[in-house]
C-alpha cells in the first residue's frame, strides 16, 4: 500500500461508516466500521451473528478492507486520488462496480471489473483530476437511481462530495483531514427483489397432523421418498438462490447512461 493516501483514506472511511448499525432498511445488514455481516463470515467467521458484527474489532475491520476492499482494485498500483476514489465507491456499492466504473471512465471493456495491467496502463495516461470527476459523478447518479436514495441520500450525496474532493486534494496534496464523523450510511447496493427475503420456509407438520400423524411420522414410513423430496428441494431453492444472486449482481454493475469517457492527454511535440 501507499502509506501517505490510503492511511488517509481509511481515516475517512472509518469517519464516514461509524460503528454499529443494523438498519432493516439497509440491504448490507448488520454492518460495523462498514463491514458487513456478510463479509465478517467471509474473512472472520463463517456463522457469524448480529452479535458477532457488534463485537468486531477495528483491527479485524481494518484487515477486512484491505483484504476485500483495497486489494482487488490494486489501490497501491493506482494514482494518488483515483485510488482514494476507487476504494470508497467500491465500499460503498462493491468493487464489482467501481472497477467497471473506472474501465467503463478510461473507455475500455466494461464487461468485467479486473484492474489489470492494462487499467494501470491506461489510468497515467489520464488527466487524474478528470478520472476523479467522471467516476464520482457517475457514483452519484448510480445512487440516486436507488429507490432507498430518499433513506440514505443525504448521506451518500454528502460522502460522493467528500471524496471528490479529497481525492481532487489528493492529486497535489496527499495528506487531508478525516470528516466529522457521522452516522453509518447504508450501503449503495441494489436492494433484494421485493418478496425474497424469508420465502422459503419449513412446514411443522400441521397438515398431517391433522391427518391422524406427524411430519416425523410420515418421513419413517417413507424415508427413500423423504431423501428424494429434500435433494430435490435442496437443488430448487439452489438454483432461486443462483438466480437472484445473479440477477441482483447484474444490476448491481449496469452502466449508468452518460458516463463520461476521459481521453487520453496528447503528450506535447
Amino acid at each position: 500500500m501507499v502509506p501517505q493516501t490510503y492511511d488517509a483514506a481509511m481515516k475517512r472511511v472509518l469517519a464516514d461508516e461509524g460503528g454499529y448499525s443494523n438498519d432493516r432498511d439497509d440491504p448490507g445488514g448488520p454492518t460495523k466500521y462498514g463491514i458487513t455481516i456478510i463479509d465478517v463470515r467471509k474473512y472472520l467467521k463463517p456463522t457469524a451473528t448480529a452479535e458477532d458484527v457488534k463485537a468486531l474489532t477495528l483491527a479485524d475491520a481494518v484487515t477486512i478492507y484491505r483484504l476485500h476492499y483495497a486489494r482487488p482494485i490494486r489501490y497501491d498500483d493506482l494514482p494518488a486520488g483515483i485510488d482514494y476514489t476507487v476504494f470508497d465507491y467500491g465500499i460503498n456499492s462493491g468493487v464489482g462496480r467501481s472497477g467497471k466504473v473506472l474501465r467503463r471512465v478510461l473507455g475500455l471493456r466494461d464487461d468485467i471489473s479486473v484492474v489489470s495491467d492494462d487499467v494501470l496502463a491506461a489510468v497515467k495516461k489520464r488527466d487524474p483530476k478528470a478520472v476523479i470527476i467522471a467516476i464520482n459523478d457517475e457514483r452519484l447518479r448510480f445512487l440516486q437511481s436507488l429507490r432507498i436514495w430518499p433513506t440514505f441520500g443525504k448521506g451518500w450525496g454528502r460522502r460522493v462530495a467528500g471524496c471528490k474532493a479529497a481525492s481532487l486534494h489528493m492529486v497535489g496534496a496527499i495528506e487531508i483531514a478525516a470528516p466529522p464523523a457521522s452516522p453509518a450510511p447504508g450501503k449503495g447496493t441494489v436492494p433484494d427483489p421485493k418478496g425474497v427475503k424469508n420465502t422459503v420456509t419449513v412446514g411443522t407438520g400441521g397438515a398431517l397432523a391433522a391427518g391422524g400423524g406427524t411430519w416425523m411420522d410420515w418421513v419413517v414410513a417413507h424415508p427413500f421418498l423423504s431423501v428424494v423430496i429434500v435433494v430435490w428441494v435442496g437443488i430448487a431453492v439452489a438454483i432461486v438462490i443462483a438466480k437472484i444472486n445473479s440477477w441482483h449482481r447484474s444490476k448491481q454493475e449496469t452502466p449508468m447512461p452518460g458516463t463520461a469517457v476521459v481521453s487520453e492527454i496528447i503528450p506535447n511535440g
